[in-house]
């Protein structure tokens, strides 16, 4: 049986930081980084809103997808968050 996968982007308030990861259950990971429980990118830089994610049916596909994101340019992520969410606005509690 395969898992469920998605990658997201988070930014910080002020949307000059863009965080890109991959994750089996995106409430629980997005929950982890907005209060700071994991050292790191987003601890560091306060990125705490979730401006963007895709779905995918299986994580491999999920790592595919997040290794394009990250190899691309940001004017390309920030593309892809403006055709989503063009206000930035932090999605996490629609999830």
């Amino acid at each position: 049986m395969y898992k469920q996968g998605y990658i997201y982007m988070m930014t910080n308030r002020v949307n000059r930081v863009i965080y890109t990861g991959v994750t089996s259950d995106l409430q629980k990971r997005v929950y982890e980084h907005r209060e700071k429980i994991v050292e790191g990118f987003t601890k560091k830089y306060n990125v705490n809103k979730l401006v963007y994610y895709e779905v995918f049916d299986d994580i491999e596909n999920a790592i595919i997808r997040e290794k394009q994101i990250k190899a691309g340019p940001r004017k390309k992520k920030l593309s892809l968050i403006e055709n989503m969410n063009p206000k930035f606005k932090d999605l996490y509690n629609e999830l």
